[in-house]
């Protein structure tokens, strides 16, 4: 089940934030920082969170999307992280394809998603492609020397 992030969520999304291992801390302060924004100023629309619950009602993964500033029926999916313990069971496949399906009920025409080219990222970019998203730029050693900027993008019109 998908669903807005309640204040309860909180603590179990980053919990499985940093059990994945894959961002640093300065990244996580920035996903809280987002939780905290949609949480605590519901009625803005710049960052909107949804969690996916497994089975048995644990939260399995979380998703930050929302308009792409300044670009006319662009989105942006910000974070997305899938609990270790619930991976390889579809619910990154489900997050992604909510969003899509979202973003097409709104009248989007794009879907954005920035990732880094690191090795430990691989997998993560082999996700979206998987999906059909199509690396539209790279930005050499943007986020540090040997670390490029890569993005990925899924046009629906």
């Amino acid at each position: 089940m998908i669903r807005p992030l309640q204040p309860q969520d909180k603590m179990p999304v980053l919990d499985l934030i940093r059990a994945t291992g894959m961002f640093t801390p300065a990244e996580v302060d920035v996903a809280e920082e987002l939780i905290d924004i949609c949480l605590g100023v519901p009625e803005q629309e710049d960052y909107r969170v949804v969690v996916i619950e497994s089975e048995r009602k644990r939260i399995a993964g979380y998703l930050t999307w929302g308009p792409t500033p300044l670009a006319e029926d662009a989105y942006d999916l910000y974070w997305m992280a899938v609990s270790p313990a619930e991976q390889g069971k579809g619910h990154g496949k489900a997050l992604v394809r909510w969003l899509e399906a979202e973003v097409l009920k709104i009248g989007g025409r794009m879907i954005i998603i920035e990732t880094s080219s690191q090795p430990k990222y691989h997998p993560t970019r082999q996700f979206y492609i998987n999906l059909d998203y199509k690396e539209v730029a790279r930005i050499p050693d943007y986020y540090k020397t040997g670390d490029d900027r890569v993005i990925y993008a899924k046009y629906f019109r």
